[in-house]
């Protein structure tokens, strides 16, 4: 028992493993290098990428005040916000990230104008992920068979295409899925700081969807949070147009029956003019309430407006941000010289074994 556990505890001998592996030395020259250039080669054919960053900070919604004072202890644990405990506010910051792959949300994104930093290509950022798209040989093979096999889209029109989000063809799919991939979204839940990654081929377009996506988040969110004060608003401003045109009729008949009676001293003209006079100050109450509350609502709408705080803008990139050729050429490397050496130790361990057993 004692030697087995001897044997189970016993240090590896990187002397030995190297004097093993030192008569097979002419396979590692030559697999090698061919791994690494090989990888290399493979890789250079991946088109170069592009990342930018954008981070920003919403403005939370009301809270209770207990959460108010715990709000801090809660996010000390990773517990988030208590503020959304006191908040009847359905649109969390953990739904970002949906909000940004939707196919609502990516349809917005498609009409944006961009150029990139050759200025060869100005377009709306669809027909960018349509054409203008750089891809490894392979891919280009694979999607020509596809486009000879499959039946081409009908759905254009004059030479643009019509994109209906509840009915996409096979290539607007394609093409949305490919914009979701580019965009990326993580919430610190801490400090529930929302921060949105765009990747693309060009650091010009890269910079400009990533400015574009944070700016369509942000009216995304605030039509949502507004919705409701808007509806108000624009009840108000109805209410406040028919009462002051009630009241401009009642006027006008006040003043017309008023002009025509001056010198009537009878007591039934008397009693409709006081009647029309009761009916016009009516009126203008009705019209000075609605107008009171149009501008409550209107407070209301600028209340329930979220502000935002941009942490860190879009910057065009300097640098690519991948793939890392160089890095991954060595990685393959690397692990072709693991394989390697396992499968000359197992095998000389195999040997041992069957020698010991004869």
């Amino acid at each position: 028992m004692e030697d087995k556990k001897d044997k189970k505890s016993a240090p590896i001998n990187v002397v030995d493993i190297a004097k093993k592996l030192w008569p097979h030395r002419k396979t590692y020259f030559k697999v090698l290098p061919a791994t690494l250039v090989i990888t290399y080669l493979i890789i250079v054919c991946i088109p170069r990428y592009y990342s930018c960053t954008v981070s920003l900070a919403p403005e939370p919604t009301g809270a209770s005040s207990m959460s108010g004072s715990l709000g801090s202890l809660a996010s000390s644990f990773g517990l988030g916000s208590l503020s959304k405990l006191g908040s009847q506010d359905a649109l969390f910051s953990e739904i970002y990230p949906d909000i940004l792959k939707s196919n609502d949300f990516i349809s917005q994104l498609m009409t944006v104008k961009i150029t990139t930093k050759d200025n060869e290509t100005t377009c709306n950022y669809y027909t960018y992920l349509r054409d203008k798209q750089k891809e490894a040989w392979w891919n280009t093979v694979i999607g020509s068979i596809r486009n000879m096999i499959s039946i081409p889209d009908q759905d254009t029109y004059n030479g643009e295409e019509i994109l209906d989000v509840f009915y996409l063809t096979k290539t607007q799919s394609d093409i949305f899925n490919a914009a979701s991939s580019k965009i990326s979204s993580s919430i610190d839940k801490k400090t529930d700081v929302v921060s949105i990654t765009v990747k693309d081929q060009d650091p010009l377009v890269c910079a400009t969807m990533a400015n574009e996506t944070c700016k369509k988040l942000q009216d995304f969110i605030i039509a949502y949070r507004t919705n409701k004060a808007h509806i108000d608003h624009d009840y108000y401003e109805k209410l406040v147009a028919e009462a002051k045109e009630s009241y401009e009729k009642a006027r006008q008949q006040y003043v017309l029956f008023a002009d025509s009676h001056q010198d009537a001293f009878l007591p039934s003209y008397k009693t409709k003019e006081e009647g029309l006079e009761n009916e016009m100050q009516l009126r203008y109450n009705v019209y000075t309430a609605m107008s009171n509350q149009l501008q409550a609502a209107t407070a209301k709408l600028q209340e329930a407006t979220p502000a935002f705080t941009v942490i860190q803008s879009a910057s065009v990139p300097v640098k690519p941000a991948g793939p890392k050729r160089v890095v991954t050429a060595v990685f393959m490397t690397i692990l072709a010289f693991i394989i390697i050496s396992a499968k000359i130790l197992l095998k000389e361990s195999y040997q041992k074994t069957e020698k010991k057993s004869e």
